[in-house]
């Protein structure tokens, strides 16, 4: 409930928010809101312009536009965001062990860590297409086994942090179980942190996805995906602009809108950063205001 009251005071927070939920909403009922199948072929309406019917046009094949920008929300936002909930959630667990334990387990674990994030991300994910085969779900697995390590290493230092904190000292002095202290002291006070570095990877993770289709690596046709839209373009990207314009700014509407939500979600959750952003704005105001009486 602090967390919406805060939120609600950023207008653009609140804008991204609302576009974040739209959009997610109209993926998981795509074919509710989709007027035509995305993959009917209709050489008839081949790159036909927008109509009453197909308010987008039709591409190539006279497949509706529209249509297959909806359905495309599910591999370009939906399957990134499961990738991005088993990350945080493996690297959540790793990262608690790690922090919270410390001595050899920290150690080994953090060479584990080191190794997996001594590869370049997109070198490590092509070679897992390369060696799986090109689709969605051999992305979304590169993304997890690339993105878990990095997660440990951030909450690692946000539990080594909070760990040494005197409440937490107190608990453990007092006897209570090292599972029960990190749920009930350390979850709760490091979410902030794994809210915000969860919702920006959200952002390169759309952008990785959506240009490894426009490669031809990722989901395959006759399915919808953004990126793999923009490469079905390119042929008529002078002549039909507007059938590259769709799911390029899909694409930069959902991507600006979780980069807002999460520089938000950062001052919303962390009280110091509202009462210095507080004060910076009423020193603009009152800096206005003087020059304004000034004349």
């Amino acid at each position: 409930m602090r967390l919406l009251r805060n939120l609600s005071k950023d207008k653009l927070a609140m804008t991204s928010l609302a576009v974040i939920v739209i959009i997610v909403a109209m993926g998981i009922f795509a074919p509710l809101c989709a007027p035509h199948d995305p993959e009917e072929v209709n050489m008839k309406l081949r790159y036909a312009t927008s109509s009453w019917s197909y308010w987008l046009g039709n591409d190539h094949l006279g497949r509706c536009v529209l249509s297959r920008l909806i359905y495309g929300i599910r591999p370009s936002v939906l399957w990134v965001l499961v990738a991005l909930l088993i990350s945080v959630l493996v690297g959540a667990v790793v990262g608690f062990i790690a922090g919270y334990f410390k001595g050899k387990t920290d150690a080994w674990i953090m060479r584990l860590c080191d190794v997996m994030l001594s590869f370049p991300g997109y070198v490590m994910t092509l070679a897992v297409v390369g060696i799986l085969g090109a689709g969605l779900e051999h992305i979304l697995i590169a993304f997890v086994v690339m993105k878990w390590a990095w997660f440990a290493r951030v909450i690692r230092t946000s539990v080594m942090q909070f760990s040494e904190m005197e409440y937490v000292k107190f608990a453990k002095a007092s006897g209570i179980g090292s599972f029960r202290i990190i749920t009930k002291h350390i979850v709760p006070v490091t979410f902030a942190d794994i809210a915000v570095i969860a919702s920006g990877s959200m952002c390169s993770m759309m952008l990785q996805i959506s240009g490894l289709s426009f490669l031809g690596l990722g989901i395959q046709a006759p399915h919808a995906e953004w990126g793999m839209m923009l490469n079905e373009t390119r042929e008529v990207m002078f002549s039909r602009p507007e059938l590259m314009l769709a799911p390029g700014l899909a694409i930069v509407i959902v991507v600006s809108a979780f980069n807002f939500l999460s520089d938000a979600l950062q001052v919303a959750l962390d009280p110091k950063l509202m009462t210095s952003q507080g004060k910076l704005r009423k020193k603009e105001v009152g800096k206005a205001v003087y020059e304004y009486s000034r004349g």
